[in-house]
């Protein structure tokens, strides 16, 4: 076994773990702590699957900017009512249990699939490339990509005007 792919591994089973601990935890700071460490995780597998800039994305978009704002909404939330999240444990069990045997099944869907099968095809590691992101948002998809710049122009200066009227 090469150091890669036992780096995918170790990747992994840190992502999976860190998952089970955001979704297990009572306490929604550690809960947020361990959905950061799974991001990470994250970043950590794109890395072992040559998408670099992917890695760096993940990293800063959802462990940095996301997090921020979950942190952020938990700390000024009141979490007192703890009889109305009782009630939804025993739907949470039954909604877990249907989440793990569908991916047992695509576990067993995986490991009974054919060896070139289970396996990315070689052109796969050029697609998390700064460079083939690049090339494929200015020729696909420059259209979408322009509207999408222009929607979020439209909101920062709408931000702004709405700012500076709480000031005047």
């Amino acid at each position: 076994m090469s150091l890669q792919v036992a780096l995918f591994f170790l990747f992994g089973i840190g992502a999976i773990a860190s998952a089970i601990g955001t979704i297990t935890r009572r306490n929604p700071v550690a809960a947020a702590v361990n959905l950061i460490v799974h991001f990470f995780m994250l970043a950590g597998l794109y890395l072992t699957l040559q998408a670099q800039f992917l890695a760096i994305l993940q990293i800063l978009v959802y462990a940095g900017a996301i997090m921020v704002l979950v942190v952020f909404v938990i700390m000024l939330l009141n979490l007192g009512n703890e009889e109305a999240l009782r009630e939804q444990f025993t739907l949470r069990k039954v909604l877990g249990a249907a989440i793990a045997a569908i991916f047992m099944l695509q576990l067993g869907v995986f490991f009974n699939a054919s060896p070139s099968q289970r396996y990315l095809s070689p052109n796969a590691a050029s697609l998390g490339t700064a460079e083939s992101i690049g090339q494929a948002l200015f020729t696909t998809y420059l259209f979408p990509f322009e509207a999408i710049s222009l929607l979020l122009l439209a909101a920062l200066v709408g931000a702004i005007i709405l700012a500076k009227r709480k000031v005047e």
